[in-house]
């Protein structure tokens, strides 16, 4: 089996989305117990795994129409560096393996639903989106944002904390201003239709009235969660200062969208741009800060 382009086809890379499963550690101050750590680790394994497993799916079903596309013909799977039954072999095994650790992950520990529900919910949502939800626009962008929003409930519930209003509402603006940046970028540099059958339904004249609103959505969010009352008597009057540093990471990835940079990938411009990762270890610095002041 070729065991790097397995790997490459499970696009490790994509994980940083999964570090969601983290924020309500942090924000619950829990970073200190280790059980708790513990927990919220294993959840984002779990999510690691079901995406990867997702990744291959999609990967196999669309292999013959990426053959046609410039860049995704390198995919392993669709290049032949891959076969097709050991990525659906390996697709199967990840996602055993992934909803298997999350049943272990107490079930029924917080009110509401189990944790292992998200998962599925996650699983099941990129199953809907693959087979045709994909191909609606606007729809398209929003179940981007709900998969976002399934990891911080993941989280929440993992640790037996309730889900933070605030930050469901802060990812959501946030991931659904990434797709439709990550639309944006596939209009430019493909033109419609050519990559995705739902970007003959979009124009860069109405993205980018979708995409200006949501910038300043996400930033108004945060910094309304940082002034709020029920925030400032948790964590303290400080985590206002954090508000530059998610500014600045707004206005950035939008600069880069609009000056070519290689946007359809928003994991990899996030973590590749020098000025991105900057700004956000600055952010993490500061709310380490912060949050430990409080503790």
């Amino acid at each position: 089996m070729a065991v790097p382009a397995l790997l490459e086809a499970m696009r490790p890379h994509q994980w940083v989305k999964n570090l969601l499963v983290f924020a309500p550690l942090v924000f619950a101050h829990k970073v200190g117990e280790p059980g708790a750590v513990q927990d919220a680790a294993l959840a984002f394994a779990v999510f690691c795994a079901l995406s990867s497993a997702v990744y291959l799916g999609n990967d196999v079903r669309d292999a013959e129409a990426d053959r046609a596309h410039p860049k995704k013909r390198t995919r392993p799977i669709a290049s032949g560096r891959l076969g097709r039954s050991t990525a659906l072999a390996a697709a199967l095994l990840l996602a055993a393996a992934g909803l298997g650790v999350g049943w272990t992950l107490g079930p029924g520990a917080h009110e509401g639903l189990p944790f292992v529900a998200w998962p599925m919910l996650y699983v099941g949502l990129n199953a809907a989106y693959s087979l045709r939800l994909k191909q609606v626009a606007i729809v398209d962008a929003l179940c981007i944002a709900m998969g976002f929003q399934f990891r911080v409930h993941a989280g929440s519930v993992v640790l037996g904390v309730p889900s933070s209003k605030w930050l469901l509402l802060c990812t959501f603006f946030f991931a659904t201003f990434l797709a439709f940046c990550k639309r944006r970028q596939e209009l430019t540099h493909a033109g419609p239709g050519t990559t995705r059958a739902v970007l003959r339904d979009y124009s860069a004249g109405f993205l980018d009235q979708v995409i200006a609103p949501l910038a300043a959505m996400s930033i108004l969010a945060y910094a309304l969660y940082t002034v709020d009352d029920e925030t400032v008597a948790k964590h303290g009057p400080n985590l206002v200062l954090t508000v530059p540093f998610v500014v600045f990471g707004v206005f950035r990835y939008l600069w880069l969208v609009h000056h070519g940079a290689d946007g359809e990938d928003p994991a990899r411009t996030l973590v590749r741009d020098r000025q991105l990762v900057i700004s956000g270890l600055l952010w993490g610095a500061v709310v380490a800060l912060v949050l430990g002041k409080v503790v």
